[in-house]
């Protein structure tokens, strides 16, 4: 069939991958940094558009049939009637819309309300709280506004040559908290509950489907959010679950239906295959590490690491529940962390740093069996994140999450699943390919851990922290 592209807008770069439609091999490669300082909450959407053609110089692009778009998640585009930009991007966590996330669960009905309306319950990141804050401080900017995007819907317009017709994909829109996974449809009174009046909303297509061809006949392909084309990237399917290691952390599974989760713990995405994405997520994940490596005295994650390797499961007793911002997954967002179980033989540096790791991990595993609770298969774990690669992390993952756990090598997977995409609508608008059957590439290379003998050692130690979890915040998780 020929070489697509993808490429990958993320908060601070644009990556491009060129790849063989057959078989996903990467040919070229491209990579630009972002004409910005840091990570600002607003961005000129121009930036984005310098990066891409840096990203492409060269002649990266030459003979590409196909190009496919992935781009940060939860990044709002406001446009006027003529198409141009109210104001800068809104992008980012965005803690000043936390106040205007509180006030739209109030304004609904509370958290139920929402989850039920599309699946998730207002956080600061989101699209239609964004809208809500522009709403109460930029009140003239949004009564300008009169078309909503997101970043990779901006960039797909902006490849075909800014045409009347405005696309998104399903994936993106669920991440709005305008969209339903559930019902596939758009729910416009929430756009005016947020923003005050009605605007244009791009029209969702077909995970297979082409937003259109540029000029020059380059078939530009739906495009999607960052989480779901890495997880298109990562050639995911039922029974596989993403656990990823940031700051905080994310537990994301592919499943065949949207969850609706009365309690809001779930959000419920759609995936850029036509399945879904539902997620639980954890506030605390690698800053409990980094944490606990200041409080040691330590330089870095892998000294912190090492430290751990000298204890033992377990921790000699020394349990850390790491809910140093509060946190979500139980929903306890006013308390702080407990380290319990000290004792005089407890009391060393090796064991705080083992109960660190082990917190975490019992902590991400508490989000996992949300999911498993709900009928969700876990076959296999992936595991991302720099974190995935320290040897703490990987001793100890397989018994307590109580499956096999893959850590996929460092590649460019949002940016791979969104070439992937494009070989996808190519094929289909050739007449070569399934609507309803992505293209078979290959699977991404990665290092296999089994729980094994361990896995008895590791249910131990969930044991520990949930005892613990329970005396402390008693009845707070039910899963």
């Amino acid at each position: 069939m020929g070489i697509v592209a993808g490429l990958d807008s993320s908060p601070e770069f644009t990556r491009i991958v060129v790849c063989d439609t057959d078989t996903g091999a990467v040919l070229r490669q491209g990579y630009a940094p972002h004409p910005v300082e840091g990570r600002p909450s607003d961005i000129d959407p121009q930036a984005w558009l310098l990066s891409l053609g840096e990203a492409a110089g060269g002649g990266l692009l030459e003979g590409v049939q196909a190009i496919g778009v992935s781009a940060q998640q939860n990044a709002l585009v406001p446009l006027d009637a003529q198409g141009n930009t109210v104001r800068p991007a809104l992008v980012g966590g965005d803690k000043r819309a936390q106040v205007a996330a509180a006030d739209l669960v109030d304004a609904l009905g509370g958290r139920e309300a929402w989850a039920q309306a599309v699946g998730c319950v207002p956080q600061a990141a989101q699209p239609v709280t964004k809208l809500r804050w522009l709403a109460k401080n930029e009140p003239e900017n949004a009564q300008r506004t009169a078309v909503l995007l997101q970043a990779h819907d901006w960039l797909v317009w902006q490849l075909l040559g800014r045409p009347l017709r405005r696309t998104t994909d399903r994936g993106g829109a669920s991440g709005t908290g305008y969209w339903s996974a559930a019902t596939g449809a758009y729910r416009p009174d929430l756009v005016e509950l947020a923003l005050g009046h009605q605007a244009v909303l791009p029209e969702v297509i077909g995970p297979s489907e082409a937003a259109g061809t540029t000029p020059e006949g380059l078939l530009i392909s739906a495009g999607t959010g960052e989480t779901m084309a890495a997880a298109f990237g990562l050639g995911l399917g039922l029974g596989d679950v993403v656990v990823s290691l940031g700051a905080s952390g994310s537990v994301m599974a592919v499943h065949p239906e949207a969850l609706a989760d009365q309690s809001g713990m779930i959000t419920s995405l759609a995936d850029a295959t036509g399945m879904y994405l539902p997620v639980v997520t954890t506030l605390n994940a690698v800053r409990a590490l980094r944490g606990t490596a200041e409080l040691l005295g330590l330089p870095d994650l892998e000294s912190l690491s090492e430290l751990a390797m000298k204890s033992t499961p377990g921790a000699h007793g020394l349990v850390l529940l790491p809910y140093l911002e509060g946190e979500r997954t139980p929903n306890l967002p006013h308390t702080a962390g407990t380290l319990a179980g000290l004792r005089r033989e407890s009391m060393k540096p090796e064991h705080l740093a083992r109960a660190a790791f082990e917190g975490m991990l019992c902590g991400l595993a508490d989000a996992l069996d949300v999911l498993r609770g709900r009928g969700v298969e876990v076959r296999r774990i992936f595991l991302l994140g720099a974190a995935a690669e320290l040897p703490a992390v990987q001793a100890s993952a397989p018994s307590l999450f109580g499956a096999q756990v893959v850590v996929p090598q460092p590649a460019d997977y949002a940016a791979i699943g969104a070439a992937r995409q494009a070989a996808w609508a190519l094929g289909v608008s050739q007449g070569g390919l399934d609507p309803r059957t992505p293209p078979a590439w290959q699977g991404a290379a990665a290092q296999v851990l089994e729980p094994g003998e361990e896995l008895a050692v590791g249910q131990a130690v969930r044991q520990q922290f949930t005892a613990v979890r329970e005396q402390t915040h008693p009845g707070a998780f039910r899963p």
